[in-house]
């Protein structure tokens, strides 16, 4: 991992050497001729700036969630039914990890595990929003002077530096020097700007609300950050080629765009997914309509606040994002349950008619960049693995026990008796009745199989990226444990189906006291897989313990059951007699997935429990 950072570093001092390279011919120029613009290498200036602006930020935000770890996600998932305290903390989690997606993307996936309900994200959405105005609020202090030397700082403290925290903590103030030496940049090319009349006649037209809530909206949506348009916005401000009434449209229109953002995301998604995306693009589009028609009363706010936090226009400039954002909260707060009824009445609950094609809950691609999060996905979708394993498991077991042919012939049973024992037999799969016992089986198997691949081709991106010691110990756990449970799903689907066909050849079922064995077994077994779902879904490592600390018992239990049942055969029982290699093959299995099942639990308690 130390490699590729240094590579990553080599790749960034590159940059900077190609963009001072093309910065230099237009500065001479511009001492050459004070007078004349040079537009090519203002375009290239422009760009390269807003290349280095981005690419910084994401720098930033990649050292900050390495630096919060896994501690984020346990906060978020800690969240209670109080709005406010879901307001602050959705604030908290998204200005530490400077990412409102991937706030949005840990909703979505602790409402799929039902952590919490839809009416709960209102709130943390709310918070999301005020935790992105923290970087416009420190780009607007004009630092790009010091942009070299933070860099300097950033780049020795990772390269020096052995312990991670402090390599995160350089990589943090290494993306804040690159963010400002874009900024820096984008000012300087801008100077000529200040005296081009054309351009200072077209920024006074973006004074008309509608037009600067358009261009903001269209640059959002174009860059995909409406950081980097609150950027650009506060680097025109410093020089002082906007007003504060030209550039509060702009931020108005850098907030709608980030509707584009989330709109895009949703597409394809789940349907929480879709509702948390509605509801940001409700919350944005509503705020923005309550403050549109009234900017030059909101201008004298801020210039109002502006007497005590600064009277650059830059600074007013952040300060109206902050206000609008936090003024957005507060009155929308009170009402989030009837924005719930609302967003649940467009985007009703349907059935999923596709729910019986492979696919995953909870892993999401545009993750992988942050381990801690997309680890917490990687977990939750164990869990559901697990589920589904429990439920194949589950399953299995009924045609064993409940031949209806076998059922008819009983002795001592009357035909309605027969009738009334058939009619309690599951025939149809528990959650798809469409499919029959052995096609949900059949099903689950290859659910298993695609899940696993999935899950595996996640952890591995996830291991290509900077993760920590502890991070990258629970990654190949996590495969480990995907990989056992897959094969617990081949064993019963390879091995047991053919043992169903074999026993109903017997024509015989198993003697009384062998199939109450079985049956109890069968159930320790799927309370092992239950156990299993709960301690991934929970982070549970007491359930894992559980786990581990019952395999003695039930290999000594089956033991125990193999005995008698052979006891049962020296005495000539028939039924025991004729169903001896369906009945030990059958025990065998059960007894297997006991073993795999605590060593998967082992896997988890030593590799994946808190770092």
């Amino acid at each position: 991992m130390k490699k590729l950072s240094l590579t990553k570093l080599i790749t960034v001092l590159a940059a900077f050497v190609l963009s001072i390279l093309f910065y230099s011919p237009c500065l001479f120029a511009a001492q050459e001729n004070p007078g004349a613009i040079s537009w090519k290498f203002l375009i290239i200036g422009m760009l390269g700036g807003l290349a280095l602006f981005l690419y910084g930020m994401r720098k930033m935000s990649d050292g900050m969630k390495k630096a919060a770890g896994n501690k984020m996600r346990e906060i978020l998932s800690a969240l209670t039914r109080n709005r406010i305290a879901a307001l602050l903390l959705g604030a908290f989690v998204t200005m530490v990890i400077q990412s409102s997606s991937a706030t949005t993307v840990m909703l979505v996936s602790f409402v799929q595990a039902g952590l919490m309900n839809f009416t709960q994200t209102l709130g943390v959405i709310l918070g999301a929003d005020i935790g992105t105005t923290f970087t416009a609020q420190l780009i607007a202090f004009n630092v790009s002077d010091y942009a070299l030397l933070m860099i300097a700082v950033g780049f020795g403290m990772q390269i020096v530096c052995k312990a991670d925290h402090l390599r995160n903590i350089g990589e943090i103030i290494l993306g804040f020097g690159i963010l400002f030496y874009g900024m820096k940049l984008m000012s300087d090319v801008m100077k000529p700007l200040r005296e081009y009349d054309v351009f200072i006649n077209g920024m006074k037209e973006l004074e008309n609300p509608l037009l600067g809530l358009l261009a903001g909206t269209a640059f959002t949506a174009l860059v995909q950050s409406s950081s980097a348009t609150t950027g650009v916005v506060i680097v025109l401000a410093h020089q002082g080629l906007i007003t504060l009434e030209s550039g509060i449209p702009l931020i108005l229109g850098a907030n709608m765009g980030t509707c584009v953002t989330a709109g895009l995301a949703s597409i394809g998604a789940s349907r929480d997914a879709r509702r948390v995306a509605l509801a940001h693009v409700l919350f944005k589009i509503a705020g923005v309509m309550l403050f549109i028609f009234w900017i030059p009363g909101f201008a004298e706010i801020i210039r109002g606040v502006a007497v005590r936090t600064g009277s650059d226009i830059a600074r007013q400039v952040a300060n109206a994002h902050t206000i609008f954002n936090v003024s957005l909260a507060l009155i929308f707060v009170p009402f989030t349950a009837g924005f719930s009824r609302i967003i649940m009445r467009l985007l009703p609950d349907e059935e999923e008619d596709e729910s019986i094609k492979p696919s995953v809950m909870y892993l999401d691609e545009s993750t992988v960049s942050s381990p801690a999060l997309a680890i917490e996905l990687a977990r939750r979708e164990l869990s559901h693995m697990a589920g589904t394993l429990g439920r194949m498991l589950r399953a299995i077991i009924i045609p064993f026990i409940s031949d209806e042919k076998l059922i008819r012939r009983r002795e001592g049973l009357t035909r309605q008796e027969a009738e009334a024992m058939i009619e309690q037999i599951p025939r149809r799969d528990e959650r798809h009745p469409q499919l029959t016992l052995l096609e949900g089986v059949d099903m689950r198997e290859e659910k298993l199989d695609f899940i696993n691949d999935r899950i595996v081709e996640f952890l591995i991106k996830i291991s290509k990226q900077e993760a920590s010691e502890s991070q990258a110990n629970e990654i190949y756990g996590m495969i480990s444990i995907s990989n056992d449970m897959e094969s617990i799903g081949d064993l019963i689907h390879r091995n047991l189906v053919k043992l169903i066909a074999k026993k109903r050849q017997l024509d015989v079922d198993f003697s009384e006291e062998g199939k109450e064995e079985l049956m109890i077994y069968h159930q320790k077994v799927c309370r092992q897989i239950d156990l299993l779902q709960q301690a991934f879904a929970e982070r549970d490592l007491e359930k894992a313990g559980q786990i581990m600390g019952s395999e003695r018992k039930y290999l000594d239990l089956e033991e125990q059951y193999r005995v008698r049942h052979l006891e049962r055969v020296r005495r000539e029982t028939r039924a025991s007699i004729a169903t001896h290699e369906v009945h030990v093959e059958l025990m065998d299995i059960l007894k297997q997935v006991v073993v795999y099942s605590s060593n998967i639990a082992k896997t988890f308690f030593l590799r994946c429990g808190p770092s």
